[in-house]
């Protein structure tokens, strides 16, 4: 459990208060996979015998543990661009299922804090779609709203729709669960052009989530194929008022 924030200042108490008023309001936070509660609901799900499990980017970075530790029950298989701890396959997530015998499959998927690195996001998706089996779990968390870090290859940002785009139900996928979470309270600085100077900036998250069900096998996947109505469902960009 961590434990409580004490804030001594009397200024920023007085600032929290206006916290929500940088909310958007079309923004919903995960029921069951928000940042603080993500990997807890996936150690559960697949810390049983006979699941396979696959991190993609699991070379522990951060003072976390290394996720291995909670599979010990299911055989774990961590990859990541660069050897190191809690490294089992070595390679290039943009080829994923090139790394994997044919027909090699897995039970759940899933990936922190690295998709904003691909610099090919939407071949991502598909090779992780290959390695999945029907009845499979996706998960995966990346940053909307962050600090700019591990550049160059910080390439995007996602919102919750952007992954629910990528695992949209043309590439096979239902969703679970999805929304951002963590808000961050925002403001242009001095250094801005003059007409942004010191204006706030609301809608800011720092994760957005998406947890999906692989629910069939879509053979020769191809975006340049699709239509617009098959990855962005029944939403439509706002009419002009």
């Amino acid at each position: 459990m961590s434990t409580p924030l004490i804030i001594k200042d009397p200024l920023l108490l007085l600032k929290a208060r206006k916290d929500k008023k940088y909310l958007s309001k079309d923004v919903q936070a995960p029921k069951m996979v928000g940042h603080s509660q993500w990997s807890d609901y996936i150690f559960e799900l697949g810390n049983k015998p006979g699941m396979r499990v696959l991190e993609v980017g699991s070379r522990v970075v951060t003072a976390a543990p290394a996720a291995k530790s909670k599979f010990d029950k299911a055989e774990y298989v961590g990859f990541d661009y660069y050897d190191g701890p809690n490294v089992d396959v070595v390679g290039d997530a943009h080829k994923l299922s090139s790394y994997f015998k044919e027909g090699e499959q897995f039970d759940i998927i899933y990936s922190s804090a690295c998709f904003e690195h691909f610099a090919m996001p939407w071949l991502v998706a598909p090779e992780i779609a290959k390695l999945l089996k029907v009845g499979g779990i996706v998960f995966v968390e990346t940053h909307f709203s962050y600090s700019a870090h591990e550049r160059p290859w910080n390439f995007f940002q996602f919102s919750d729709m952007a992954l629910k785009t990528l695992f949209s139900p043309a590439l096979g996928f239902e969703c679970l669960d999805s929304g951002m979470s963590n808000p961050i309270v925002g403001r242009f600085s001095s250094l801005a052009d003059e007409y942004l100077k010191y204006k706030p900036v609301t809608g800011l998250y720092c994760h957005s989530e998406y947890l999906g069900k692989k629910v069939k096998d879509v053979k020769d996947f191809d975006w340049a194929k699709l239509e617009l109505d098959e990855v962005v469902g029944n939403t439509k960009y706002p009419e002009p008022k």
